[in-house]
């Protein structure tokens, strides 16, 4: 893991303090160009890499590769580097089929072998079972266990990769993933966006109700990935009725994220939370979740790079 540390400055050490930090991230497939530009300024504040931060990363769907590899100790601009290389070849693809393919490539060779074993900080990536409807997410912490800790195990057995893999597959776009827990089990599994594409109420619920933080100690920070114009779509898309798909796995995304913030400011509104999500109205900014266009995915990434100076100055007191 040495090529992910920082070499280029002295990296800051903070002293322990009674402070217990949650960083949150949303899915939105390929949007999380702009996750990745806000948590860019974020570290670049910190100057530290942001595992060594946050006590606590939840991601779901494109939010949930991003969490994982932080917590595996990557600098933001290396999670760049390889969206940069992996997501147009993802989404450009035609078929489901051909978009689950490269994703299993991408998580395979990415992740490898690597386990919920191996991350440096509390981890939780959102996924929903196909048969029973519920949330399945992956934990390496025992502590977070709300129940069965005797038979708990980090991340059910199940690799990295094949967790990240299911978090991200947005049915019917991609295929359903099957994973194999460490008893045996198959489980089918689709999009954590689906239950939950807004994490942060589920972050919350670990760290207060299983890991028995005090509320007034926790410090939140969900960063989405902007509200964007829909894009105009080609006669052939709307004949065969994929734009009207998208649509609808892109509003049913929105709903979800907007109900679970309106959820989560009901119930923990005393928990100090920022949340960095801005809308952009202008026409060139039209995108989706399955945008391949890497000049657009970078104007994305520089929209969350600025949208990050709204919120610095609060930041800068849950931060630092």
């Amino acid at each position: 893991m040495s090529s992910n540390n920082f070499h280029s400055s002295p990296v800051e050490e903070y002293e322990s303090d009674n402070l217990f930090r949650v960083l949150t991230l949303d899915g939105g497939g390929a949007k999380g160009f702009y996750t990745l530009g806000v948590l860019k300024e974020i570290e670049a504040m910190l100057g530290c890499p942001l595992y060594k931060r946050f006590d606590l990363v939840f991601g779901t769907s494109t939010g949930a590769v991003i969490a994982v590899l932080i917590a595996l100790g990557y600098k933001v601009d290396h999670i760049h580097d390889l969206y940069d290389e992996h997501v147009p070849r993802v989404m450009s693809k035609r078929s489901a089929s051909g978009r689950t393919a490269a994703l299993q490539k991408l998580a395979n060779e990415v992740f490898q072998d690597r386990t919920f074993d191996d991350v440096l900080t509390g981890i939780g990536i959102v996924t929903t079972r196909w048969l029973t409807e519920k949330p399945m997410i992956f934990k390496g912490n025992i502590g977070q266990a709300h129940g069965r800790k005797g038979t708990f195990t980090p991340g059910f057995g199940v690799s990295i990769a094949d967790a990240v893999q299911a978090s991200c597959s947005a049915y019917p776009f991609f295929e359903r993933k099957v994973v194999v827990t460490d008893s045996g089990d198959k489980v089918e599994l689709i999009d954590g966006g689906y239950c939950a594409n807004n994490p942060t109420l589920f972050a919350i619920a670990d760290a207060t109700a299983a890991l028995s933080e005090d509320r007034d100690n926790i410090r939140v920070v969900n960063v989405g990935v902007g509200i964007y114009p829909e894009p105009k779509q080609s006669l052939i898309k709307r004949f065969f009725k994929k734009w009207t798909a998208v649509q609808l796995l892109q509003k049913t995304l929105e709903i979800n994220t907007q109900s679970m913030d309106q959820l989560r400011n009901i119930l923990f509104n005393d928990i100090p939370t920022v949340r960095i999500s801005d809308t952009f109205e202008r026409p060139e900014m039209a995108t989706d979740l399955l945008e391949h266009d890497l000049e657009k995915l970078n104007i994305l990434r520089q929209r969350g790079s600025e949208s990050f100076a709204a919120y610095e100055e609060t930041l800068a007191k849950f931060l630092l």
